[in-house]
């Protein structure tokens, strides 16, 4: 299975944008996904198409399985 952590923010203009971890560190926390984004909105970083990231919506971990049909 495959895992990938999805960090939602929003943007200046109200859209939702979504940063992408790919192969997150096993056992990840709610806590330490939301310090990470809090430690991204104050050092601004990442602009967007609708401006900076303005506020923070949702950590989520997302768990994808492959099954190859023969």
């Amino acid at each position: 299975m495959e895992q990938t952590l999805e960090l939602v923010f929003k943007n200046a203009e109200g859209d939702t944008k979504v940063i992408t971890v790919t192969d997150p560190r096993e056992g990840i926390t709610a806590e330490e996904a939301r310090t990470a984004m809090e430690a991204i909105l104050a050092a601004n970083v990442i602009e967007t198409s609708g401006g900076d990231l303005v506020e923070i919506v949702e950590a989520r971990l997302r768990v994808t399985q492959l099954t190859v049909l023969q």
